[in-house]
């Protein structure tokens, strides 16, 4: 397909769809969607729901379109949601940690230390790549060859430890 041709149009019997779904269901649906998501979420989360059920409903398989509908806006609300998470996480990572920390006394970094050295290897490992090596999330799981979940569950659990243990 070359870059300069125009798109081909849509069918008509998925346009169709579209106005079907758009007519029979927007005032409930985009109401729903406000409420739950804020008038500035909820247009771009019912503009795509219709886009993504409007095949179902042109080929005659969509049973429940309210539920559809639904369903369809709180997954790609769900994903936005973790989509932001990570982007503020990536974002503040290290740089929180540097505005925040204070010059611990000599006995603070020994206890520390030992608080580390006594975690668990797989949580020690994750931690030392990430706060010592400077490592994101996604090299860590590349060098260890693990998910970048795992990684994300194994700091999670050695904050949690090393924040007691410091509490304690």
């Amino acid at each position: 397909m070359d870059v300069t041709s125009p798109p081909a149009p849509p069918s008509p019997s998925l346009t169709d769809s579209l106005e079907q779904l758009f007519k029979r269901h927007d005032r409930w649906f985009r109401a729903l969607m406000r409420r739950r998501h804020g008038d500035a979420a909820a247009d771009d989360l019912v503009h795509e729901s219709y886009l993504r059920a409007a095949p179902y409903e042109a080929a005659g398989t969509l049973r429940h379109p309210k539920a559809m509908l639904i369903r369809i806006a709180e997954n790609l609300a769900s994903n936005l949601r973790r989509d932001r998470y990570h982007e503020v996480a990536d974002d503040i990572g290290a740089s929180t940690l540097e505005i925040n920390s204070i010059s611990p006394s000599q006995e603070q970094a020994v206890t520390f230390k030992q608080i580390v050295l006594a975690l668990p290897d797989e949580l020690r490992e994750v931690f030392m790549l990430n706060h010592v090596e400077g490592m994101t999330y996604e090299e860590i799981a590349i060098e260890l060859r693990i998910p970048r979940t795992t990684v994300h569950h194994r700091m999670r659990m050695a904050l949690k430890r090393t924040s007691k243990a410091m509490r304690d």
